[in-house]
Order: C-alpha cells, then structure tokens, then sequence
C-alpha cells in the first residue's frame, strides 16, 4: 500500500474469545499527548487499516459486551504496523437491580430534549418535573416501566419560547397536560445495552417508541440506599405526533426542525 511521505499503516484483526470476527468494535489511534489521530469501527470481518504519521501511539478497542483493549504500538514510515489478531475478554455482567417496585428519583434524574433550529443551531431544553416507577421481575426481560412528565414545565431557559412550546402550536398542555410512556419488553442487546420497547403518548397520540438504553449498574447512595442508575436515549419524529407547527426564514430555512433527539438520565430506589 502506497503511503504518503513519512507515515506508515497500522492494522489489527479483532476476535471474540471464541476466534469470532467482531464487526463494529470502536478503535482509536492516540499519540503521546492523548490527542486522538484517527477513530472509526472494524469492517464486518472485524479489521481494520488506518494511515498515520510515523509515530508512538496507543490504540484502545472497545466493543459492547467486553471489556476495553489497549496496547501501546509503533509505526514507521512506509510500513506495516500489524497488530494481528486481537482478542477482546468477555465484560463480566453488571450486578441487576433486586426484584421488585422502584421509583424514580428526581432529584437526581433528567429528562432533556434537543432540537435543531434555523437549520445549523441546536436548543436544549428538559423537563422539570416528571415521576416514574419500574416493576422488575427474576427475569429482567419481562420488567414493566411507567413514566409521566409534566408537559407544562418544559424549560429552555427562554420564557417566550417555553411558552410558546406549551401553546397549541406545540405540546398544547391545557388539553394534554402530560406526556406518558409505558413499557413492558425489555430485549438485551448485549454487554449493558437493552433495547426498551413501549407507547409514547404525547400530543395525544400514542406511538410504539424504542429507547436506547444503557445499564450502568448498581450504586450507594449517602444514606446507604441501593440506586440503580441507566441512561437512554431516542429520536421523535414532532410529525408523528402531530405536532407540525413550521415556519421558514426569509431563505427557506424552518426555524424548528423535524427531529428531536430525548436523553434520558435515571436513578431508581426500591419503594421498599
């Protein structure tokens, strides 16, 4: 392979325990100072090339369901830096909450919302205030999930435009006053990702939504108490659920885009 004056190419095969190809694995490529020089994922066969100036540097692979590889490598110039195979060791499993009735808790749970706007700029705004509890079973599978937010107490740190987000040309809170999501299939989607699959009720519409979420396992908090805390995210499509409102600028840009992207920050107590 041909390669610009004063670089060289590094390569590595990365396999599963079992001599598996895994496709997907996140690389990055950082020299001594931390910055990273080059990142992408394995090809479907679990490879990956990449060019880099002839250096020191140090790669780290990462792969859902195992734990982080790194090694430190060199590359001269106009030469193959080869790794060969790479073999990534099984994540051990996150210990799961207790079965049993948890609940929310506020204070230290967000729900927040990001919207494109005038085409380039992005608003940020949450909710504040929300309430919600999780009925989890022996078999994490079948754990339920209800949450219910207050759809009037959207903040995006502007009085004008919370507002207007509350009227009719968007959320509409004197006729739906909350936004509700219901879940009751849980599907592993290996490591600490699930896949949580439920009904959104919002502008009075329901539509089957899939959250994107990570398990981050089990904490204490200053009085003791076990907290299970996850993160999730999705995308909304306002169209689905009937909030169409549009306008365009002077150029044809919309000032609100159509897409808005929910994360979600959540700590759970058990109601016992």
């Amino acid at each position: 392979m041909q390669t610009p004056s004063n670089a060289g190419v590094l390569s590595c095969r990365v396999l599963s325990p079992a001599d598996e190809p895994v496709p997907h694995a996140r690389f990055a490529v950082g020299d001594a100072s931390g910055h990273t020089v080059v990142e992408g994922e394995t090809d479907p066969f679990g490879s990956f090339v990449a060019t880099v100036p002839a250096g020191e540097y140090r790669l780290e692979v990462l792969a859902e369901g195992y734990m982080p590889y790194r090694v430190p490598c060199t590359v001269t110039e106009n030469s193959l830096a080869s790794l060969g195979d790479v073999t990534l060791q099984v994540e051990q499993p996150m210990e799961m909450p207790a079965p049993g009735d948890w609940e929310i808790d506020l204070a230290h749970s967000s729900v927040t919302c990001t919207a494109q706007h005038i085409g380039v700029a992005r608003v940020h705004g949450r909710f504040n205030s929300f309430a919600g509890t999780a009925r989890i079973t022996d078999d994490p599978t079948q754990t339920a999930m209800h949450v219910v937010i207050d759809a009037a107490t959207i903040d995006t740190n502007m009085k004008m435009r919370d507002d207007h987000l509350r009227s009719e040309d968007f959320l509409d809170v004197e006729r739906f006053p909350t936004i509700e999501f219901y879940s009751d299939r849980f599907e592993p989607q290996g490591g600490n990702r699930w896949a949580v699959i439920g009904e959104l009720w919002l502008h009075g519409v329901a539509r089957t939504v899939t959250l994107d979420m990570e398990y981050l396992g089990l904490a204490h908090g200053l009085e003791g108490e076990v907290r299970a805390v996850c993160r999730a995210t999705t995308k909304l499509h306002r169209g689905q659920f009937a909030v169409s409102w549009q306008t365009m600028l002077a150029r044809g840009v919309a000032a609100v885009g159509p897409i808005v992207q929910v994360d979600i920050d959540v700590q759970l107590v058990s109601k016992s």
